[in-house]
């Protein structure tokens, strides 16, 4: 019988989601990382200014150990748009190709900027809505 997601652990979970989103935008990322680090699910949009605002903060918590952090254009942005829109605005993380909102139980959100914080193995573990620093995605974790 083959396994369906909604029975597999929330690691694995993690590494399907990951692998089979990850666009290819941003070189390759391989997403084993993730699954023992607290993993951040930034939804962004090249018009949203507190959006933009956050990407430098997000760049340098991506950059840590312990810490992932992957994107989800709002506007469904794929291919040259896509690596357009990450090129102007520096962003330096992952960009998922498909929103994970319904594979992770949560909602699209309805306002920018929102994070998604997973815990390590993959349980969503808290929501954030609004600009983020450095240290408030910290916080978040703990």
């Amino acid at each position: 019988m083959k396994p369906t997601l909604s029975i597999l652990r929330p690691r694995y979970l993690l590494t399907a989601l990951v692998t089979g989103l990850l666009s290819a935008c941003g070189g390759t990322h391989s997403p084993l990382g993730s699954v023992d680090d607290w993993t951040f699910v930034n939804y962004w949009a090249q018009w949203c200014k507190p959006c933009i605002r956050e990407i430098p903060e997000l760049n340098t918590l991506h950059g840590e150990d312990g810490y992932t952090v992957l994107g989800v254009n709002y506007d469904g942005a794929q291919g040259e748009e896509l690596a357009r829109q990450v090129q102007t605005l520096g962003v330096a993380f992952p960009t998922l190709a498909e929103d994970p909102a319904e594979i992770l139980g949560t909602e699209r959100p309805a306002v920018l900027p929102t994070t998604l914080v997973l815990a390590p193995g993959g349980k969503l573990h808290q929501v954030l809505v609004g600009p983020q620093t450095v240290e408030s995605l910290r916080e978040a974790t703990r």
